[in-house]
């Protein structure tokens, strides 16, 4: 694994844009960064541009403006939005996880084993279920040991017991192998219980920073509404601090009516 420090950012966008073939901006101004044992979650409404910011920080497309950086040396493990299989070719799941690089059998069953999916190892991929497939995927993706593991709308197709499930194994991984998580999420629950970060996007970052604080801002409940606000009543937050009608933090280390610290170079407020 690469030795970035949890300081140095495993991964960094710096007012990354992308135009579409017409000269409409998908996205512009987009800037985060996502360290070492982080969890950063993209939200934000359909074609807001989460899946092209997702593309831009893999280099899967090409940088209109703004720049990426990788930490030296970064392993990538990634689970697409959409898998296209042809349905009528046979595959088995051990075949599957063999298709872009060889890995040797135990490393194929130990990630198998990881995500919970070892008993399907020789079954045909056709054959799983949504939650079978996308744990499938997983495994794939943390085969190599990644560093920084990128996740777009890992709970398709997965009931909602199956989707608080892999989200509890998306945590775990993070744990177990110390790697740093991207992922795009609709499940606000999730956010809220289990991100480190979260970046709203609609084709600009709108809001940023802890699950807590980004719900309160006008921008969240524009985009997401009342309901959304409701739902997510039920998780209780506490801190030693409270945030003054202008959004300056009063407490501990603060002065209410004193502005709080500049945002750091990577856009975040301390």
């Amino acid at each position: 694994m690469t030795k970035a420090t949890p300081d140095q950012p495993l991964l960094q966008l710096r007012d990354v844009g992308f135009r579409a073939p017409g000269g409409r901006w998908l996205v512009r101004h987009v800037s985060f960064a996502v360290r070492r044992g982080e969890i950063v979650t993209l939200i934000g409404p359909n074609g807001g541009g989460k899946t092209t910011t997702i593309r831009l920080a893999l280099g899967i497309l090409p940088l209109a403006e703004g720049c990426v950086i990788r930490a030296p040396g970064l392993k990538i493990g990634y689970v697409p939005q959409r898998l296209a299989l042809d349905p009528t070719l046979p595959m088995t799941v051990a075949r599957f996880m063999r298709l872009t690089a060889d890995a040797p059998q135990a490393d194929i069953l130990a990630a198998l084993r990881e995500t919970g999916v070892a008993a399907r190892r020789d079954a045909p991929v056709q054959a799983l279920s949504g939650g079978e497939l996308q744990r499938v995927l997983i495994a794939r993706a943390i085969l190599g040991r990644p560093d920084l593991l990128v996740l777009d709308e890992p709970v398709q197709g997965v009931d909602f017991a199956g989707e608080a499930a892999l989200y509890d194994l998306i945590g775990e991984i993070r744990a177990r192998l110390g790697c740093g998580v991207l992922l795009v999420s609709h499940d606000l629950h999730f956010v809220m219980a289990g991100t480190d970060h979260v970046v709203c996007i609609n084709t600009h970052v709108c809001c940023e920073g802890h699950p807590h604080e980004v719900t309160q801002t006008p921008e969240y409940a524009e985009l997401f509404g009342p309901a959304a606000l409701a739902r997510l009543a039920a998780y209780t937050h506490h801190h030693d601090h409270v945030h003054a009608p202008d959004g300056h933090v009063c407490g501990p280390g603060h002065e209410c009516g004193q502005s709080a610290s500049a945002p750091d170079k990577e856009g975040r407020k301390p």
